[in-house]
């Protein structure tokens, strides 16, 4: 798979993508980088320790988020989406799912992060593929209403590709992501982690974005700021189970996991 001038190995590569929030009430990093300078100290950082794709959001998605206006969103990830452009050589995804503010930005993204696969805004998908950029299609309901958790949510995935295949999205350019954390009881998801392998089987590779999440902190009893250890399992968890791509906030952490877990699954570097 293409994203911006780098090929990624979706087979057998497994791949950092760095959170960037320039919003003031994201659940973890609120306010840190809604700053310029503050956002490219970051990124820098994200660089040097390994990171593969940033993603960019300006509209904080956590529980409760207020919605903004597409202007204030585009006013807020513009001009630091350009900055990183002229300043790094790195793929930048944007975490949006607005086509109006897809379209103001179509020239400076390499990926389009969609929260609501598709379903929200109707225009989404025929855009995407008249720019033909590469697309995370994360899984969310307006209603935590599933009849049987694992088949409705089959069927809701399969409803987002088809929704994209019948507007021309080509399945090279798809990610999938089970959306963790939205419209989910702690149980869901336990159960969209762990059976990440069954997702993969749909056949297009799969994001996994637990970083720091509620069910995260259910499980261990700790505040947002103490829940890289809790993500870092999430992320061995996802790497054996046939994951692709990681989406998180601590990228050295992380990717240190990633390289020790490779290690291990291909009996790398032993000592013998």
């Amino acid at each position: 798979m293409k994203i911006g001038n780098r090929e990624f190995d979706i087979k057998n590569g497994a791949y950092i993508m760095g959170i960037l929030n320039v919003t003031p009430d994201s659940f973890s990093d609120g306010g840190k980088f809604y700053s310029v300078d503050n956002a490219l100290f970051h990124v820098e950082k994200m660089i040097e320790a390994g990171v593969d794709i940033i993603d960019v959001g300006g509209e904080s998605t956590r529980p409760g988020h207020i919605q903004i206006s597409d202007q204030e969103e585009i006013d807020r990830v513009l001009p630091v989406i350009e900055k990183i452009k002229n300043n790094f050589d790195i793929p930048v995804s944007l975490d949006s799912y607005k086509s109006d503010v897809i379209n103001a930005l179509k020239t400076n993204i390499d990926l389009v992060n969609d929260i609501w696969g598709l379903k929200y805004d109707p225009k989404m998908a025929s855009l995407i593929s008249e720019t033909g950029l590469p697309c995370c299609l994360m899984h969310n309901r307006k209603k935590l209403d599933y009849t049987d958790f694992w088949n409705d949510f089959i069927s809701d995935m399969k409803e987002t590709i088809d929704i994209a295949k019948k507007n021309g999205i080509s399945d090279d350019k798809i990610i999938l992501d089970a959306g963790v954390g939205f419209q989910k009881e702690y149980e869901h998801n336990l159960i969209a982690v762990n059976r990440t392998d069954e997702l993969c089987k749909l056949g297009y590779p799969v994001l996994i974005a637990t970083s720091k999440k509620r069910f995260i902190g259910a499980s261990t009893g700790k505040e947002t700021e103490n829940r890289t250890a809790g993500t870092l399992a999430t992320t061995v968890i996802g790497l054996m189970k046939g994951a692709t791509f990681f989406r998180v906030h601590d990228v050295d952490e992380n990717v240190d996991a990633i390289k020790v877990t490779k290690s291990v699954l291909e009996e790398r570097q032993w000592i013998r």
